[in-house]
């Protein structure tokens, strides 16, 4: 018998984490099912995403570990998910562990670790203290490289 395990996320700024998880869960199971996280659903977490959700499913769905992406729409879902889908394991991230113990009076509940040194949160922070930086700045750190290269060569 085909066995099924489901995911939660959001995907934003797909990375190697995202890949290892898929990975991962394609190793447990037959069949993996990825609820990707709505626009909405994320706004309403007070959680702002860079790639709207279209192409976030689109991504997932791309990645040949997974046969099945859904919408995730609210936290509540997941208990008619998990019975709609024939759900033999539900998996997520070691952050999120002993949140969804009451799934396991219906399935098989897995929190995983998460690949070291790399999330999304973080991309994101790094990505602001980038974008943070002033055009002046930016411009003598490239004359700076520029000269080192010139050095160099």
């Amino acid at each position: 018998m085909a066995k099924t395990i489901i995911t939660y996320g959001t995907f934003d700024m797909f990375h190697v984490g995202h890949l290892n998880l898929l990975r991962r869960l394609n190793d447990m199971a037959d069949r993996v099912i990825v609820g990707v996280s709505t626009d909405e659903f994320n706004a309403g977490k007070g959680k702002k995403v860079l790639i709207p959700y279209e192409q976030r499913a689109d991504i997932v769905s791309a990645i040949q570990y997974v046969d099945l992406v859904i919408p995730e729409k609210s936290w509540e879902q997941k208990l008619s998910d998990v019975k709609e889908y024939n759900v033999d394991t539900f998996a997520i991230g070691k952050d999120w562990e002993g949140k969804f113990d009451f799934l396991g009076d219906l399935c098989e509940v897995v929190y995983l670790d998460r690949t070291d040194s790399i999330s999304t949160t973080d991309l994101k922070r790094s990505l602001k203290r980038f974008l943070s930086i002033s055009q002046k700045d930016l411009s003598q750190a490239f004359e700076v490289l520029e000269m080192l290269r010139r050095d160099l060569s």
